[in-house]
């Protein structure tokens, strides 16, 4: 009898699916298998989820989320067709449907994701797009798999580099904000314990703000923005420095370079 949900690759991202899964409801036993040829690691997951399906080799499943690097992505394809796959959700990058439905072969229906790493903390942002062989019930299917740990936008495949390299790579971009600004509150006489714990709240509340009140990102800066005041004069600042500028550059430099390891 075939298992419910396989995901192949124990991994960041492959564990953070099995947390997601298990708090929306999911049975550890009998509905989800990891498949992690690497012993240790499937030592530490049995550890932290008693009772989970673990297996060394691909198992037949009703669905598959196929969570590998990108090298290894040929190998596993053809390991979980012979092993019975119904349908597949790749979360690689880079690796478009194409290849995937080569490797697995016609009747496997494909959806391929682009996810993000704050799905290890259930606050992930996704991108799901469906191979030609894939019909709306395994774009729902993938929908409510990656639901489990975060949003989740449809979109062509063509636009899947955008997503990338606007909420792929994202997590480092506000990474490098928040690194800048403890240190500008350090230059400023902060003690950096401090600097850090106010630089991480202000994200979190803005982030906050921005999902939960309904206003758009200009609505909310113009509302603490006095003229004339502090935070105009910083604002000034990062627009002379062409802060916005940076951005707009930073993703389509890394849209760019996921088209190229696409075509690798």
């Amino acid at each position: 009898m075939a298992t419910r949900l396989a995901i192949v690759g124990g991994g960041r991202m492959g564990e953070a699916l099995v947390v997601g899964l298990l708090q929306a409801g999911w049975a550890g036993a009998g509905e989800i298998v990891v498949v992690e040829p690497v012993a240790a690691r499937r030592q530490q997951l049995a550890a932290r989820f008693p009772g989970l399906g673990l297996a060394d080799t691909a198992v037949a499943a009703d669905g598959v989320v196929l969570a590998v690097k990108p090298a290894d992505a040929e190998a596993a394809c053809r390991a979980i067709a012979g092993a019975g796959a119904a349908r597949v959700l790749s979360i690689m990058a880079g690796v478009p449907t194409v290849r995937l439905q080569d490797w697995l072969g016609d009747g496997v229906p494909v959806v391929r994701a682009m996810p993000n790493t704050p799905a290890l903390v259930g606050a992930g942002a996704a991108a799901i797009a469906a191979a030609p062989s894939a019909g709306a019930a395994d774009l729902d299917w993938a929908e409510g798999i990656l639901a489990a740990v975060g949003a989740v936008q449809r979109v062509p495949e063509k636009l899947l580099d955008a997503v990338t390299g606007l909420s792929g790579s994202g997590p480092a971009y506000v990474f490098l904000v928040a690194e800048a600004l403890i240190e500008a509150g350090v230059l400023n006489g902060l003690a950096r314990p401090a600097a850090t714990v106010l630089v991480i709240q202000t994200l979190v509340g803005s982030a906050r703000l921005l999902a939960e009140s309904g206003d758009s990102p200009e609505a909310l800066r113009a509302a603490v923005t006095s003229p004339g005041g502090t935070t105009a004069a910083g604002l000034r600042i990062l627009e002379e420095y062409g802060v916005r500028s940076a951005f707009l550059e930073a993703v389509t430099a890394a849209t760019d370079r996921s088209k190229e390891l696409g075509q690798a």
